[in-house]
Order: C-alpha cells, then sequence, then structure tokens
C-alpha cells in the first residue's frame, strides 16, 4: 500500500512540478495556447464594423491597377490622391506605403535613359523647367495632414528620425520595454520634411504569423516613435504632445519593479498598451465597405461628404501586391486594413485588456485545480470527480467568456482546466494501472483456490478482501483417502500421479463450484473452506452439500477405478475417504514468509475439523460435522452420532453426519430411519446397553450402507460396556485420544 501511494504522488507530482514551473517560471511558454482561447473568443463574439465609423481605406486594388495602370504609380497620381482627399475634407490621409526611393517615371529619370543624341537634347531642354514627380508630391502633402508610413529596421543605417511632436513620459523610461530598431527606412527627405506626421509600418506577428497585437510604440535608433495608427489618430486631432505612462508613473502600481508601458495618450484618447507598448486589437470581420478604390477618388465619382473628416489609410488589396495579413478572424486580409482597425478600435473604446494579475490568476487556479485533483482523486469515485471537474471548467470557461463579452478582459481558462485535466489524467491512469495490477495479484493470489467466478468477483472489487489477515467465521472441511499407502500400492510414480489428479480434480471442482476455498493439498489430503474470501451467508450448507456430493463422486471414480484394474487384471481396492466439517471462528488471510505465501486458514477451529475427519474412521462413518455446523444448516437431513470429547477439549460436543441429499430427505422412510437411529442413541445414553444392540440391528436395516459401520459401534461399545459399565457420572460421552 506505501509503495502504491509512493507511485501514485509520483505520477501525478512529475507533471504538477512541471505545471508549477510553466506557470510561474515561464509562463510566457503557454502564451500559444492561450492566443488560440483568445483567437476563438473574437471568432465567436467579434467587434462589429460600425459603417459610421471615422475610418476607411483608399484601395489600390485590382480594378484601380487595370483603369490607371501598373504599380508603382508616378508621384504625380499620387498627388492627385492627396489632393482630391484632402480638398473633400479628409482628416488625415496615411500611406501604408513606404516612400523611401525616387519616382522613376519621373520625367527626368526618363530622360537618363534615353541614348544621347539631338532628339535626347531636344526633350531635355523642353522638360529643364518641369518639377520632378518627387517634386510635385512633395508640394502635395506641404501643409496637409498626411501621415508617411517608415520602416523600422535592424540595419545599422544613419539616419534622424524627424520630430513632429513632442513627448511626456511618467513613471520608467518606455524605451527599455518597447520593441527596438537600429534605424528605419524613411520616407525621401522632402517627403519627411512637408509630411505632417511620420509612422512605423512594423508589426509583430506571432509565431504562427497572426497579427493580434499592434505595436504603439516602437524604439528607433534610441529614440521613441508612433506606429503609423497612432500617428494618423495623432495627426487627425492636431496634437502636438504624445504621453506615455509606465510602470511606477503616479497611479500605476507596481511595488518598484519595471513592469513596462501602461498606457499612450493621444489627444483625448488613452490607449491602454501591454507592457511593450503594443495593443491588442479586437478585430472586426473583413468589410468590403470599409475600401474605397482608388480610381474612384480620381475619377471623382465619390461624394464628399462621405469623404470629409475621416481617416483614410492608403494601401493595396491587390493580389498581386502580396500585402496579404492573417488576423484571429481572417485567413487573409490586406495589411493596410490592421492599421484602420486598429483605428477603429481605439476610438470605438472597449479595447481589449490582458491585466497584471491575470497572470497570476492563472496560475493560482491552476495550481489549486491540480491540487484539488491530487488530493481528491484516490478517495473519490472518477465518475463523481470527473463531472465535478466538467462543472469547475464550465465556470472557468463561462467567466472567463463573460470578462471578454462585458469587459474586454482577457484571462485564460484552458491552462487551469488543462492543468487540472492533467493531474485527473495522469492520476486516473496510475490509479487505473494499480487497478489493474492488483486484480492482477488477486487472479495470481486466488486462481488455484477459488471458482474463476469467485476470482472475478474479487477482482471486480478487490476491496472486500482482506489479503492481510482477518477473523471470520468459516466452515472448514478436512477430506483423506482411508488406506492410501494400500491404494497406491504397486503403483508407478506415472499411475500415481494420474490417479490422484483423477482423485482431486473433480473433487477439487465441487469446492470450486460451491463457493468453497481451496486452502492447501496436503498428500491424498484436502483442507477447504467457505465464508472466505468472498462473503457466504450459506457457507455451511454449501459445505454440507460438497460433502455429500464428493461422497457420490467417490462412489462413481470407484466403479472406474474398479473397471480399469479388472481390465487390466489387477485387484483395486474400494477407495474410502472420511470428511470432517467445523464451524467456528478462524484467522485467515495470506499466511507464509516474505519469499513465499498462500491464502489460508489458522485456529483453534481448523484443528477441530481435522480431528473430526480423523473421528470418522472410529465411528464408521465418511462424515462428521461439528454441532456449529449442524447449527447453521438446520434443513439438511442430519443425524447425531455422538456425544464425543476429542483430544484436548474439555468439553463434549455433538457431531452430526449427513444421511443424504435433501431430497433423499425428503422421502418418508427417512422419518422411520431417524425415529430408529435416535432410539440407538436413547438406549445408550439411557445406559440400556442390551437395548442398544437390539435397535443397533433395527437402525442398521433402514440405513443406508454407508452409515451401517456407525451401528456396528454402537453394539461393539454396549457389549464393552456391558461387561464393564461405566462410572456413574458417565455423561454418555466418549473421549478421543488420537488426532
Amino acid at each position: 500500500m506505501r509503495y502504491a501511494n509512493r507511485l501514485y504522488w509520483l505520477a501525478v507530482g512529475i507533471p504538477f512540478a512541471l505545471i508549477v514551473f510553466f506557470e510561474i517560471a515561464a509562463p510566457h511558454a503557454l502564451a500559444p495556447l492561450r492566443d488560440l482561447v483568445f483567437d476563438s473568443y473574437q471568432r465567436l463574439s467579434p467587434r462589429q464594423w460600425d459603417a459610421d465609423a471615422p475610418v476607411r481605406i483608399i484601395d489600390i486594388d485590382d480594378a484601380s491597377l487595370t483603369r490607371i495602370g501598373q504599380w508603382p504609380w508616378p508621384r504625380t497620381r499620387m498627388a492627385q490622391l492627396v489632393d482630391k482627399l484632402s480638398a473633400m475634407g479628409a482628416a488625415v490621409v496615411a500611406f501604408d506605403i513606404a516612400l523611401a526611393e525616387g519616382d522613376r517615371t519621373s520625367p527626368d529619370q526618363i530622360l537618363s535613359l534615353l541614348p544621347p543624341s539631338a532628339a535626347r537634347d531636344a526633350v531635355a531642354r523642353d522638360i529643364v523647367d518641369l518639377p520632378t514627380n518627387d517634386a510635385v508630391f512633395a508640394a502635395a502633402i506641404a501643409g496637409k495632414p498626411v501621415v508617411l508610413g517608415a520602416i523600422a529596421t535592424a540595419s545599422p543605417l544613419t539616419i534622424t528620425l524627424p520630430q513632429k511632436h513632442g513627448w511626456v513620459t511618467a513613471g520608467d523610461d518606455p524605451a527599455q520595454f518597447v520593441p527596438r530598431f537600429a534605424s528605419a527606412v524613411l520616407p525621401l527627405p522632402d517627403f519627411a520634411a512637408q509630411a505632417s506626421g511620420i509612422g512605423m509600418l512594423n508589426w509583430l506577428p506571432d509565431r504562427d504569423q497572426t497579427i493580434r497585437r499592434v505595436p504603439v510604440l516602437l524604439g528607433v535608433g534610441g529614440k521613441l516613435a508612433l506606429g503609423l495608427a497612432a500617428e494618423a489618430l495623432r495627426v487627425a486631432q492636431g496634437v502636438d504632445t504624445v504621453i506615455v505612462k509606465s510602470s511606477n508613473a503616479s497611479g500605476e502600481t507596481a511595488f518598484g519593479a519595471a513592469t513596462g508601458v501602461n498606457a499612450v495618450k493621444i489627444g483625448q484618447f488613452v490607449i491602454d498598451t501591454g507592457s511593450s507598448g503594443d495593443v491588442r486589437v479586437r478585430f472586426s470581420a473583413h468589410e468590403p465597405r470599409r475600401f474605397v478604390p482608388a480610381w474612384q477618388i480620381l475619377a471623382d465619382e465619390i461624394k464628399p461628404d462621405e469623404i470629409e473628416g475621416r481617416i483614410f489609410f492608403i494601401g493595396s488589396s491587390a493580389a498581386g501586391l502580396l500585402d496579404q495579413r492573417t488576423t484571429p478572424i481572417d485567413a487573409t486580409i490586406p495589411g493596410v486594413e490592421v492599421h484602420a482597425q486598429l483605428v477603429e478600435h481605439i476610438i470605438a473604446g472597449g479595447q481589449l485588456s490582458r491585466p497584471d494579475w491575470a497572470l497570476g490568476a492563472e496560475a493560482a487556479l491552476a495550481i489549486l485545480s491540480c491540487v484539488i485533483f491530487m488530493v481528491f482523486l484516490p478517495r473519490t469515485p472518477a465518475i463523481i470527480l470527473g463531472l465535478l471537474g466538467a462543472g469547475v471548467v464550465a465556470v472557468l470557461v463561462g467567466g472567463s467568456w463573460y470578462l471578454f463579452h462585458q469587459g474586454g478582459i482577457l484571462v485564460d481558462p484552458v491552462v487551469p482546466s488543462a492543468s487540472g485535466g492533467v493531474i485527473y489524467l495522469a492520476g486516473l491512469s496510475c490509479l487505473y494501472w494499480q487497478e489493474q495490477a492488483q486484480k492482477r495479484q488477486v487472479r495470481s493470489a486466488f486462481e488455484r483456490f477459488v471458482a474463476p467466478a469467485v476470482v472475478e468477483r474479487l477482482a471486480g472489487d478487490p476491496s472486500r478482501l482482506v489479503l492481510g489477515g482477518e477473523n471470520r467465521t468459516l466452515t472448514l472441511m478436512f477430506c483423506d483417502l482411508r488406506s492410501f499407502t494400500t491404494l497406491s500400492e504397486g503403483m508407478s510414480a506415472q499411475e500415481l500421479t494420474r490417479f490422484m489428479n483423477d482423485y482431486l480434480t473433480p473433487m477439487t471442482d465441487l469446492v470450486l463450484d460451491h463457493n468453497g476455498t481451496v486452502d492447501k493439498y496436503m498428500g491424498d489430503a484436502i483442507m477447504a473452506f467457505w465464508n472466505a474470501p468472498l462473503d457466504d451467508d450459506k457457507h455451511a450448507i454449501n459445505a454440507g452439500r460438497t460433502a455429500l456430493l464428493m461422497i457420490d463422486r467417490l462412489a462413481e471414480l470407484n466403479q472406474r477405478w474398479q473397471a480399469q484394474a479388472s481390465a487390466q487384471g489387477r485387484h483395486f481396492p474400494i477407495a474410502r475417504f472420511g470428511i470432517g466439517l467445523n464451524t467456528g471462528e478462524c484467522c485467515v488471510g495470506n499466511l507464509g514468509s516474505t519469499r513465499r505465501f498462500d491464502y489460508s486458514a489458522i485456529g483453534d477451529e481448523v484443528n477441530v475439523a481435522s480431528r473430526l475427519e480423523g473421528a470418522t474412521k472410529y465411528l464408521g462413518v465418511d462424515l462428521l460435522a461439528a454441532e456449529t455446523t449442524h447449527d447453521l444448516a438446520p434443513d439438511l437431513p442430519w443425524i447425531e452420532v455422538d456425544l464425543v470429547r476429542l483430544k484436548g477439549k474439555v468439553q463434549a460436543t455433538r457431531l452430526f453426519t449427513l444421511m443424504g441429499s435433501e431430497e433423499e430427505a425428503a422421502r418418508g422412510d427417512f422419518a422411520a430411519y431417524r425415529l430408529a437411529h435416535h432410539e440407538v442413541l436413547d438406549a445408550y445414553r439411557e445406559r440400556r446397553f442390551e437395548a442398544v444392540i437390539d435397535k443397533a440391528n433395527a437402525a442398521r436395516a433402514l440405513a443406508p450402507l454407508r452409515l451401517a459401520g456407525l451401528y456396528d459401534v454402537y453394539s461393539k461399545r454396549a457389549t464393552a460396556l456391558l461387561l464393564a459399565p461405566p462410572p456413574a457420572d458417565w455423561d454418555g460421552s466418549t473421549t478421543m485420544d488420537d488426532k
């Protein structure tokens, strides 16, 4: 048992230690699992697109490329877009495009591609006063609310990041928390100088290449920079100063630890961020009405009221431009839509947040669920604990969903649930293995002693078995062949082995078939008992019926053995045995040494049963049962045999034998025989010894042949007592000095 307990605690302790490690020491290792949970929440309850949201996308789609020409378009065309949008009152025009190189379609660039010739010189004179396409674009964005994109990079470029606004930081320096880049690919200097803002186009997808978080803040060359969406929001409001609150700022509890960025304030919007200055976006599904084809703007097919006051992001959904991204809701959306959805998300409010206490709460719940399963699994039925666990999981999932749906708070229910589930499965597997091992042990221990059906009952519920030893009321049987030496005389080893197997096999089967347990074989003797290892309310009755069937079976065996001997031309004496039955309290259990033991019974009542078997040869019967056995099976056809004081006993006990089966006892002649038999006993105990002889002869005539010897014993006793009368205090008992 101690080994089983150690094995169980080892089976659940190892995964528990791993769970504690991952929850406390390496919580981010479980982040992919948590992300899948939160993704499923977003798919089940996505943010609904608001048609009135002041955010749209100017889409350089396939239709626009077909109408206007392949990409890249001349900067003059882009300037036209800016002019038309500005003229219609766009709040911001933000480019999800890196304008870091000169326009190759500019007249001066085309001229440089022509070979020297007079015609080339003429063209050069004609375009000398024309502005370059880049100059046209720079002029177009000057003084307008235009935000250009830049790409932060790890390459060690020498740049100066234009500062379009001021910074105010509260608390720890945010630069230590945000994603840091050595440099950036910036728009052309003229563009950067004229733009109202410059925002970073970077986003940092997770390992599965899904965009869940978009950076609001980044570090570029040691300075802070805003992402494109945040910069567009700033320019739209005309904000000159961005405020960043980090750990240990006023009102931000961190207990002195530098835990990260808490929020970014841009004008009227306070953006709650993750510790790295990013925002987990609550996405809506891809919505085509969010997009305005670029060709419609250039063709003046859009009404001004659809433009006025809105933030516009210019980007492309064209498949050939390969700007496609994956979000928790959509497998592919244009990359520009991510920026637009972030602004929608910020303006709509209801941001997703992952509180600082979430990891601690999840770890506590995981450990608590593990401990509950570890402690109660060995003590509680698995089905009940499983139902309880399912209820706990339902509460965790329901609570997590409620927090997400109502407050946008992200608390993972899966890791705590899965942690408990791992412990449940590990513990259940161990207990199942132990149960199967216990069943195998029970089968191995008892398949030689009890019937297969009893073995399966024991294996099905080993708790009913006390192998360590217990006191139980048993009915015990000793059965021993008479004159075994005479029977075996002249047999070879093979013949003797075959004879013993022919004898012991059917006798054993009878014991097992009637719920008995074979304790041991002692040469030709069998020791068996009833009412262990399983309870048997009819143990005395079953033992008595088994004894009668064994007597009948021996008669059949004698006929077969004699027929075999006659066929071989040899004599075979009739085999007889004695059976002793006794009922009383014994110690039963696994007895033996540490290296070998058997399930056996010991105690004084065992000795009594053995002595009753030995007494059968002195009383002329093949079966003797103690009064205790008789009293527990009163419906069997008993007759009292004698009042005997066994060796080592002070008190005399009444002994009984069975006349025959219950069917035989129902016949009318049994009553006559029993009356005649009791007249013998009465005469004997009343000292009427002459009458004993006469009544014994009368009873012998009515008795079954196997009981005839009993009356010979009484006749001999009466004759002896006539010659030597017993003392005056004689109580009719006989003392057995032999075992």
